[in-house]
């Protein structure tokens, strides 16, 4: 692995420098948040080593400049502050584990180890498209060819489950429990009825239809007809 390590005591950082290189490891070495930031945004990290307090800029704001630029390399806290209180707001500034000092090498590495491990995180979709139908979920904006479509609040939760499950046959009764929370059969056309009314709005006066009613089945959102 590539290891980002930053820690202003020399004697510390050419310790645990020492340790991971004889592990395998490649370590880039920072005394300062500044050049902590500077080597971080510059990617290619597999586990940042970050100790809290560091001059020029913390490891807290360092961390947290990480993740704002969109970085999620893992990163572990090293730092003689181990209150709970200091715990919580290492995590909550963007750091994944908090290593209190003074600590064995053994388990910093089997911590960095156990983070190596995890699987990326992957990057929440904030927008649907299917076709030239576009869902933006932030904005809670429906569009299609450019052109705005305004839909009720039940017909963009409905929609957005449809365009989750592209090209999937989704059935009444999942629709009943992961649109409407019913976990029984309400004997009613709710379904049917919201789906005549987002067809109108999303069909209408398009090109190729994209909702279509699977026979006996369910319902589809899909481009190829």
């Amino acid at each position: 692995m590539r290891i980002l390590l930053v820690e202003d005591d020399a004697e510390t950082s050419a310790y645990v420098a020492r340790g991971l290189e004889e592990a395998g490891h490649v370590v880039d070495r920072a005394a300062d948040g500044q050049d902590g930031l500077f080597l971080a945004t510059g990617g290619g990290h597999d586990v940042m080593v970050v100790d809290r307090m560091l001059p020029k800029l913390d490891g807290l704001s360092m961390v947290r400049a990480v993740r704002a630029a969109g970085i999620a390399t893992p990163a572990i806290f090293l730092t003689a502050r181990a209150g709970l209180g200091d715990r919580i707001e290492g995590l909550d500034a963007g750091g994944d584990d908090y290593l209190a000092k003074p600590f064995a090498f053994a388990e910093l590495l089997a911590r960095i180890n156990a983070l190596a491990r995890r699987p990326p995180l992957q990057q929440e979709v904030t927008v649907l498209r299917v076709g030239d139908l576009e869902m933006d979920l932030i904005r809670r904006m429906v569009t299609r060819a450019g052109k705005r479509i305004d839909l009720q609040p039940r017909e963009f939760r409905l929609l957005e489950f449809l365009m989750r499950r592209e090209g999937q046959v989704v059935t009444r009764t999942m629709l009943l429990e992961g649109v409407w929370d019913f976990h029984f059969d309400p004997k009613t056309s709710v379904v049917e009825t919201h789906i005549s009314r987002l067809r109108g709005k999303v069909d209408k006066g398009f090109g190729p239809e994209l909702l279509h009613t699977v026979r006996g089945a369910g319902y589809v959102i899909r481009t190829d007809g």
